[in-house]
Formats: structure tokens, C-alpha cells, sequence
């Protein structure tokens, strides 16, 4: 007698979770996010429930603070369409090329993951200070990079690149190719397969690279102060501004724009995510 397997569908039904424990997993796991992540957050914005909001809008609407907003985000969303650009580029070469040292430079995308944030800004500093070994040729040229908002954009570049480039990866080996030879067959030139098919495919990936380097950018500070010169009006960021109303003891006005920040920033990754939610419907 001979005994034929079961089909799949028997031996594992739909509905079935391979991993036990499942309430266990879940206790555990929103607990850690209420204590790690919730409960830090409602403390913060509690600590400022004895401030009005006369008293809140005169300290956000400072001109100190607002151009410090400015800085923050304007160029940490500027950062992060260079980041969009050369991480696509980056991980396209790193996925579909074969070359000496591939497993090299694919290592060294996660560096800045690694490095930290002081580190990344003492060598940033040592690359494009005044006499920096490139800055000081971009002096000559007429470029100042260290101590202006040049340099904060550089430093956010630095740091948002890998993870653009690790949220598109496996979106780029995931490809489908024969879409793509199906269309060449047909005689769609190579732009309208970049539009039409993997566009479309790569979209949602990078979105979410996007998002996730603009958070950082945005909250980023070891890395920028040693570059940026933190000059008010000028090259100062947010986070810098809220060490230095700590440092003076005001921390009323410390807590207000932390919370400020914090509060736009959720708005702007809500946003990014009801688009990328929005565009992964679109495509399938």
C-alpha cells in the first residue's frame, strides 16, 4: 500500500499561525511598545499641559525658532530627494551588476548605520571644513561648505543614504522580468518600461525610504553641529535649538518645542504613509 502525501492545504491550513504562542506574543510585544515608545511620548506632551497655548504659540513663533524649523525641515527634505536619487541608482547597481568589490561596497552602504552620529560629523568636518582636504578646493571656487546650510545638507545625505537604498533592494530583485521581456517584445523602447512596469513595482519601496530617511534627518544632530556652525538664523537646527533653551535651564520652552516638533513630524510621516498606502492600492 502506498500512501500519498497530503495536499498543502491539508497539512497547513489557511488560518493556521506557525509560530505559537500567539496572545503570549502579543502581550509582549504591545507592552514593549507602550513602555519603550507611547509612554515617553504622553509624558513629553503632558509636561506641557501647564503651558497655554498663548504662551506655546509666542514661543514657537519666535523668529529664532521659526528659522530653525525652516533649516530643519526644508533641508532634511531636500537631503532626501538626493538621498531618493542616488540610493535608487545605488541599489539598482548593487542588485542587477557583477563587479570586483561588489560585496565591499555593499557593506559599506550600512556604515553610517554603524558609525556614530560625533564621528560622522568629525569626518564630514575633516572632508569640507575651510581646510578640509575638499573643502578647501571648493574655497577656492567660491563654495563654503562648513558652516552653512550647505554643509547640514551634506551631513543629512550622509546619514538618510542607506536607508533608501536598503528599502529599495529587495523591491528591485523582486522585478518581474518577464513583464519587462514581454513589453520589449512588443517594442516598448526601455523609457516606457521604466515608467509603465518597474516605476510602479519600485514606487511604494521608495516612498518608504523617503519617509524613513526624512525621520532621521529631521531628528538627526551628533553629525550636523560639527559641520553646520550652528549659527542662529542661519545654520541652526531644531534639535540644537532645544540643547541649547536645556542648556539655559528654560525648560518650558525646551519641552514647547519638542513637542512642536514632534507633532509635525507624525504629520508629515502619516501623510507619507496614507500616500505610499494610497499608491501600493494603485499598482496591486
Amino acid at each position: 500500500m502506498i500512501l500519498l502525501p497530503k495536499k498543502s492545504s491539508e497539512a497547513i491550513p489557511a488560518k493556521t499561525i506557525i509560530l505559537p504562542g500567539r496572545n503570549i506574543n502579543l502581550i509582549y510585544s504591545l507592552s514593549y511598545l507602550t513602555l519603550l515608545v507611547l509612554l515617553p511620548l504622553a509624558c513629553l506632551i503632558l509636561s506641557v499641559h501647564h503651558v497655554s497655548i498663548a504662551e506655546a504659540f509666542q514661543i514657537i513663533s519666535t523668529k529664532r525658532a521659526l528659522s530653525a524649523f525652516k533649516v530643519s525641515f526644508l533641508i532634511s527634505f531636500f537631503a532626501c530627494c538626493i538621498d531618493l536619487l542616488l540610493g535608487v541608482l545605488i541599489a539598482w547597481v548593487l542588485v542587477k551588476y557583477q563587479f570586483f568589490g561588489k560585496n565591499f561596497f555593499n557593506a559599506i552602504v550600512d556604515l553610517p548605520f554603524a558609525m556614530p552620529t560625533a564621528v560622522s560629523g568629525i569626518a564630514l568636518a575633516t572632508l569640507y571644513s575651510h581646510h578640509g582636504w575638499i573643502g578647501k578646493f571648493l574655497l577656492k571656487a567660491g563654495i563654503t561648505v562648513a558652516y552653512t546650510p550647505i554643509g547640514i545638507w551634506i551631513a543629512l545625505v550622509f546619514v538618510g543614504l542607506p536607508f533608501v537604498v536598503r528599502a529599495v533592494q529587495p523591491a528591485i530583485k523582486a522585478l518581474d522580468r518577464d513583464m519587462e521581456e514581454a513589453a520589449a517584445s512588443l517594442g516598448a523602447k526601455r523609457a516606457v518600461i521604466l515608467r509603465k512596469i518597474i516605476f510602479p513595482q519600485l514606487l511604494p519601496s521608495m516612498i518608504t525610504g523617503f519617509t524613513m530617511a526624512f525621520a532621521r534627518g529631521l531628528g538627526e544632530y551628533g553629525s550636523v553641529i560639527f559641520i553646520a556652525g550652528n549659527i542662529p538664523y542661519v545654520s541652526e537646527i531644531l534639535p540644537l535649538l532645544i540643547v541649547i533653551e536645556l542648556e539655559q535651564f528654560d525648560y518650558k520652552s525646551a519641552t514647547v518645542l519638542a513637542v512642536a516638533m514632534l507633532f509635525a513630524s507624525f504629520v508629515l510621516l502619516v501623510l507619507f504613509g496614507i500616500l505610499g498606502n494610497k499608491i501600493r492600492k494603485k499598482y496591486g
